[in-house]
């Protein structure tokens, strides 16, 4: 069963769940200081993770194999990476390994890690993936540093890094560690932390590599990238529809991302302002505005949103600066945010907050994971069954199915690459191998059929109507396990006319730590990860200020940038 709040929690104002689970406000949020690339940061530091290079056996072009060893107080692992095999694929695909690369092992991860899906990985393994580069920026940064000069930052604001991962598998996909083994191991047993650091060694070998490429093209005039530039360059990602069915077959572990987000807001809310934090959260509004205003998207849809969060954080400025410092100032700003500002501003506010209060915030990291399972409950009597759905379902038997705006949609996966796409029901052919990712109509159907049952049968039990109607048991065990989940099923028809799958996406890649959301359909979208974020060599200096090691947030365009001439090769010590 989903976790429970804890009792200390339960005196904390949430906000409702038809608010927080509505598909356009999940489809707002913000990277948070909960998000999976804060808190491995954090980890990182706090533990004193050390990475050192152990290979780099590069050509003039680039191609070759990199080894970087990760040492941790629990053990270490290394990232091997090698791109001339598949270079017509991707341009470079790597692995993160438990324990030491040794030659044996590397032959085989060089001869199946370049195969991805197709070659036979090796159970060691804890993360598999691939990425391609940004040509232009990789063009620009070679050529820039090669003529002793630094990149213009702005190629940054545009495309935000040199590589884009399309993929980051883990969880025992193709051979590799299940999410048992990782959920064993200290280091990896928050959700999503190992692919995390995958994305983030990936950073830090794209600029050794281009900084190795500018060498090696230009050895009397090179120059390595400054740290200003290291700082603000990310790991792009590309996703599509293939990320969207994870939030409804996991909703045990959204409601526990979603909970510990509710409970960090409800925290900061209930705290007492002084003049520090006042000010502390208007620098912050600064540069959230600055960021947005520097982020780039060729969507018109989402540009304009952007937009009009820009335009609506000076009042927000103005509000900050005019109110009286009143014990229930925040709860104040968050009323008046959600009377007047619009979604995406509303949660920006919220994910603003959440950064003030570190201390109360950081300790939620550690229930963002969990044992999922859901249980069915056959002796449960069928009129109550009928009233968890009338109660804890309302939204969905509110949609009229009849309307055919509301069945518009349906989900399949396709022949060619296996992943989910959408098709338009009665125009395009395969709703008969639908995938039935749809909870609101599922619900609809058994609640219907329920109905009927118990007019036959009034006393009848939830097994009953089982052996009658096995085809509901699915949908039935669901709602039996998440009844009393408030933040566990997003409130929307995913069949409607105007159901935005951006939205899926998005609520997901918050809580990753995305940033600059761009959408290219309404059905893919491409973001950066780890942009500001430390670098290798400020994590191998053991940080003392841990608080400034993490203040990263919404990274800004560095004013101007200083041409280095030494560099600090791999971070090694």
């Amino acid at each position: 069963m989903a976790e429970r709040v804890p009792q200390t929690d339960r005196q904390l104002h949430y906000r409702p769940a038809e608010r927080v689970m509505d598909l356009e406000r999940l489809g707002s949020l913000h990277a948070s200081r909960l998000s999976f690339v804060r808190s491995l940061v954090r980890q990182m530091a706090r533990e004193r993770w050390q990475i050192s290079r152990v290979r780099f056996a590069l050509d003039e072009e680039g191609y070759g194999t990199a080894i970087y060893r990760l040492q941790t107080p629990q053990g270490r692992g290394g990232g091997a990476r090698s791109d001339r095999v598949i270079a017509e694929a991707w341009d470079t695909t790597f692995g993160v390994v438990e324990g030491d690369v040794d030659e044996v092992l590397l032959e085989q991860m060089a001869a199946n890690v370049p195969l991805q899906e197709a070659g036979r990985q090796h159970p060691r393994l804890l993360v598999l993936s691939r990425a391609n580069k940004s040509l232009r920026n990789f063009a620009h940064f070679v050529e820039a540093l090669g003529e002793g000069r630094q990149p213009e930052p702005d190629w940054l604001t545009r495309v935000g890094y040199l590589y884009r991962t399309t993929a980051v598998y883990g969880n025992g996909k193709f051979g590799i560690a299940d999410f048992v083994r990782l959920r064993r191991n200290p280091d990896f047993s928050r959700p999503f932390s190992a692919q995390m650091l995958a994305v983030y060694l990936l950073r830090h070998f794209s600029i050794e590599q281009v900084e190795h490429i500018a060498s090696a093209r230009a050895p009397l005039t090179a120059v390595p990238l400054c740290r200003e530039l290291r700082r603000y360059l990310g790991i792009g990602n590309s996703t599509g529809l293939g990320m969207a069915p994870f939030l409804i077959n996991h909703p045990q572990l959204v409601q526990q991302w979603v909970t510990c987000r509710e409970t960090a807001l409800a925290l900061a809310l209930e705290q007492v302002p002084d003049e520090a934090q006042r000010e502390r959260l208007i620098e912050l509004t600064r540069r959230a505005m600055r960021h947005m205003q520097q982020t780039v998207s060729a969507d018109a849809e989402q540009s304009e949103r952007n937009t009009a969060t820009v335009n609506a954080l000076p009042e927000v400025l103005v509000w900050l600066q005019e109110v009286a410092l009143e014990p229930d100032l925040w709860q104040q700003l968050v009323a008046w945010a959600e009377r007047t500002l619009p979604l995406e501003a509303q949660e920006l506010i919220n994910t603003l907050l959440i950064e003030l209060y570190p201390s109360l915030v950081d300790p939620l990291e550690e229930r963002m994971g969990i044992d999922e399972g859901l249980e069915l409950t056959p002796d449960m009597p069928l009129v109550r069954l009928k009233q968890l759905i009338d109660t804890h379902y309302d939204w969905a038997l509110d949609e009229d199915f009849n309307d055919p705006d509301a069945c518009y949609w349906f989900w399949y996966r396709s022949a060619e690459k296996e992943e989910p796409r959408l098709g338009v029901r009665h125009a395009e052919p395969g709703a008969e191998k639908e995938m039935p990712l749809a909870i609101a109509p599922r619900v609809r159907q058994a609640y219907d059929a329920v109905c009927a049952f118990l007019e036959a049968n009034p006393r009848a039990l939830v097994v009953e109507f089982l052996i009658a109607r096995p085809r509901y048991k699915d949908i039935l065990r669901r709602i039996q396990s998440m009844a009393e989940t408030p933040y566990g099923e997003i409130r929307a028809n995913l069949w409607h006319h105007d159901m935005k799958p951006m939205h899926l996406l998005r609520a997901k890649l918050a809580f990753f730590g995305a940033s600059r959301f761009d959408p290219k359909s309404d059905r893919w979208v491409r973001i950066t990860l780890f942009q500001g974020a430390p670098l290798v060599e400020e994590l191998n200096a053991e940080p003392a200020d841990l608080a400034g090691f993490d203040d990263w947030s919404f990274p800004l365009e560095p004013s101007r940038v200083e041409p280095e001439r030494t560099s600090d090769q791999g971070g090694e010590r």
